[in-house]
């Protein structure tokens, strides 16, 4: 052999036979160079997962659970009971009632019901319901982002948690009758100007689903979602108390520090309705989260209104789109999705834009916004992954603004303790 050649072969390189040697494919290469800049996706840290589903039960959760979701597999982690009389354990596959979460869903809905044209967003909601609203200039889209004015009338029906939520346990309200109760309150904001929670927003939109499409609301959910889907635990069963099926029990805090807890499963949900009624599970929420953020309900159109966020506070890590909230973590990564709050019950659900990670908590208790915090915490690791030590030590002494976890729950309802 030639000393080139020899070389050659060492280096381990094929030496070309010919002027005319095919190259290396042109698509390798590209694959190849964005494959390295490519950003590293962390491996969930499942450790910091169930420290956050403990430091919850420390906080007054009888239990919780958390499913991850992402190109590893699904990892899921429970801690405590989801029955304080039976005690059994909390089960990942068992359903449980999550709150606001639900405004997700209704936006979904009504995304689609724009596409078909039914629906303009920036159409003022007097338009399909003549005369509802005191102010022609509330347009269908400052409903779903919080920016409409109306009065949260689940601050004064919750002043005092427990003996308002045995007020409306069983009791059935109209859509007319909540929007009532908003209006008899002065508005937080001219519409448009700033972001201010309501759950009257989203009666309102439950109430243009059901006139827009000429049926109930749980018909929508039904054939727009839940089936195309598969949620085959997921259900919207208003007026109805019951949970169907494997569940989780809730439980309240009451208003008195020591208080004996409240078991608040049964509950008609009437107070909220398309605000917050829906069941489901882990892995459904999981499912639902990923399909959206995929494009798999809306648009891509839609996808980029629903994903258009503004801040909700000053630490530049929290936002709301349409009817989506938005967190910035620590580690850079962005998540999309909602929490809720329900009595006795707390739940985070979000995913990466793409679609490809996505992580489902929830702490069966509700008034005791320690709880809710430190489930939150679930967030950090399941997207960021582990911390080394020394950041991690870091962050345990001096908290980060820019650390969404690090900062007290969003709260969907009133919260007294």
């Amino acid at each position: 052999m030639s000393a080139t050649l020899i070389t050659a072969l060492v280096a381990g390189v094929a030496p070309a036979t010919s002027a005319f040697a095919t190259p290396a494919p042109a698509t390798a290469t590209a694959a190849s160079r964005a494959a390295a800049e490519a950003p590293v996706v962390p491996s969930p840290d499942m450790e910091g997962v169930t420290a956050a589903l403990n430091a919850a039960m420390a906080n007054g959760a009888p239990g919780a659970m958390a499913r991850f979701t992402g190109p590893e597999g699904v990892r899921s982690r429970t801690a405590g009971v989801q029955d304080r009389v039976s005690g059994a354990p909390m089960d990942i596959h068992s359903r449980f009632r999550i709150g606001s979460v639900s405004k997700t869903f209704s936006t979904v809905v009504l995304l689609q019901l724009v596409q078909e044209g039914k629906l303009e967003l920036d159409a003022s909601v007097n338009t399909y319901l003549p005369g509802l609203l005191p102010d022609d200039r509330i347009t269908v889209r400052h409903l779903l982002t919080h920016r409409s004015g109306l009065a949260d009338y689940t601050n004064a029906m919750f002043e005092h948690t427990v003996p308002g939520f045995e007020a409306v346990r069983n009791r059935v309200f109209s859509y007319q009758e909540l929007v009532d109760l908003s209006l008899s309150e002065p508005r937080t904001t001219e519409p448009g100007v700033s972001y201010k929670y309501s759950n009257a927003n989203f009666v309102v939109v439950g109430m243009l689903i059901e006139k827009a499409t000429g049926r109930p609301l749980s018909d929508a959910y039904e054939r727009r979602i839940f089936e195309p889907l598969k949620l085959r635990k997921t259900s919207y069963v208003h007026p109805d108390t019951r949970i169907k099926g494997a569940h989780v029990r809730g439980y309240l805090h009451p208003d008195e520090d020591g208080g004996a807890l409240v078991d608040s499963t049964e509950q008609t949900v009437s107070w909220a309705q398309s605000a917050g009624a829906v069941i489901s599970s882990p892995a459904d929420l999981n499912t639902f989260t990923s399909a959206l953020m995929r494009g798999r309900l809306l648009s891509p159109a839609m996808m980029d209104a629903m994903t258009t966020v503004t801040p909700t506070d000053t630490t530049n890590t929290r936002f709301y789109g349409l009817g989506l909230r938005r967190y910035d973590l620590s580690c850079g990564t962005r998540v999309y999705g909602h929490t809720g709050t329900v009595q006795g019950f707390y739940t985070y659900t979000f995913s990466t834009r793409d679609g490809s990670r996505s992580l489902s908590a929830m702490a069966n208790t509700s008034n005791h916004g320690a709880a809710n915090t430190a489930l939150g915490g679930t967030l950090e690791a399941a997207f960021c992954g582990k911390k080394p030590a020394a950041a991690a030590s870091r962050a345990a002494a001096s908290p980060s603004a820019g650390d969404v976890t690090s900062l007290p729950a969003e709260r969907d309802l009133p919260e007294r303790y």
